[in-house]
């Protein structure tokens, strides 16, 4: 059974911190090994220039790969990050960024996913990123 949005909402209220929660990530899709977040624009986020700073980016995409291997798991486990690479392509300016993870492996300590990061107007590939996390529970 696919994990509803009230229960995405859950498992980020209960498990991440405050300074996550205040990026206002949004669920918009889940799947059996995928969740779509969007990241709305925020001025505080922005670097010089104008362009979304690439911390918010790889806050948003981590956390996307928790909602993302829950699903796949049918609930939130205790995990943690192993590894997160990320490169950037585009700067998002003004616009929401829809950040899509995927989870390409399950294993019983390990999950794996891609993570892709559009421009919600444009809908153009601002980043990508893989992760690697550890299943502790």
């Amino acid at each position: 059974m696919t994990m509803t949005s009230t229960e995405a909402d859950m498992i980020l209220t209960d498990n991440f911190a405050p300074w996550v929660l205040e990026l206002g990530l949004a669920v918009e899709a889940l799947g059996p090994d995928r969740a779509t977040l969007r990241l709305p624009w925020s001025a505080r986020l922005a670097r010089e220039g104008g362009g979304l700073s690439g911390q918010a980016l790889m806050a948003a995409a981590d956390t996307a790969t928790v909602l993302a291997v829950s699903a796949a798991r049918g609930g939130y486990g205790p995990m943690t990050t192993v590894q997160q690479s990320t490169s950037f392509q585009r700067a998002v300016t003004g616009s929401d960024v829809l950040i899509e993870a995927v989870v390409t492996k399950l294993g019983r300590r390990t999950a794996f996913a891609d993570i892709t990061m559009t421009d919600g107007t444009s809908g153009e590939l601002a980043a990508r990123a893989s992760t690697v996390y550890a299943l502790l529970g």
